[in-house]
């Protein structure tokens, strides 16, 4: 009786995992040559207020363009309205196998610091959003289990004063892309309590590409080191830079 009372746990368990959604949220603040300090870029690549051709969103390694046309295991679910005017476009996306959920929201170029700072409250648990999708509600912000943001390092030109919760239930999960995002984000993230699966140590291009060598390696469960190297792999594909530049640029957790 007892054997059975502890398959049919296992068994309850089980299909409670499976059915319950993944989320992730990614924070992409829109490439801007006029609000921030980045080597600027073709005009229409770099209009921070225009995220139909800004490179981190509407051009071709874009958030947006690249889960949408590239990333085939991705379908677009939807544009949903963010109620935020500093977000100017916010798409959720869907994984086709498995229950996995993605917000991404595209800020204004000119609130980078607004991006930074909600990406980092939202890593710290802060800022739940609720959004229901069909009968399923979903949870982002500080409800999610893996926070992202794409763009430049702006905490290379400001600081953020943010308040940190000293406990959480659940450490979540961040990816960093932006240059030298280790050294810059590194006492943030710590005081927020998550855990860095994937940052930078060097210059680099924030592009989708890395992002989803993250994420792919996040769903399957990976360690750190696995999921650099996975990174490691999209960034020199894409960047013609050879496996060792592209393992130059990626580390995961506080310590590598």
């Amino acid at each position: 009786m007892r054997t059975l009372a502890v398959v049919f746990f296992l068994t309850l368990l089980s299909i409670c995992s499976f059915g319950t959604a993944r989320t992730i949220h990614v924070f992409v603040a829109l490439c801007d040559n006029v609000n921030q300090g980045i080597v600027p870029v073709p005009d229409h690549l770099g209009n921070g207020q225009d995220p139909k051709s800004n490179l981190y969103w509407g051009a071709g390694y874009g958030v947006k363009s690249f889960f949408k046309y590239k990333a085939t295991e991705w379908t677009l679910v939807k544009t949903l309205q963010s109620g935020n005017p500093s977000i100017l476009e916010r798409i959720l996306f869907k994984h086709k196998t498995k229950e996995v959920y993605m917000l991404a929201d595209a800020y204004d170029g000119a609130k980078i610091k607004v991006c930074t700072a909600n990406f980092l409250k939202a890593s710290n648990g802060q800022c739940a959003i609720e959004i229901t999708l069909d009968s399923m509600k979903l949870k982002f912000g500080g409800g999610a289990q893996l926070l992202a943001y794409i763009g430049h390092d702006g905490l290379m030109e400001f600081n953020v004063d943010l308040e940190y919760k000293p406990s959480i239930t659940q450490r979540r999960d961040v990816i960093v892309l932006a240059c030298y995002s280790k050294d810059f984000f590194y006492g943030e993230v710590k005081k927020a309590n998550a855990n860095p699966i994937l940052w930078t140590k060097s210059l680099m291009a924030p592009e989708a590409y890395s992002l989803k060598a993250g994420i792919d390696g996040w769903i399957l469960n990976e360690t750190g080191a696995q999921i650099s190297e996975r990174a490691a792999q999209a960034y020199s594909k894409y960047q013609k830079c050879g496996i060792k530049g592209g393992r130059s640029v990626f580390t995961s957790g506080f310590n590598s």
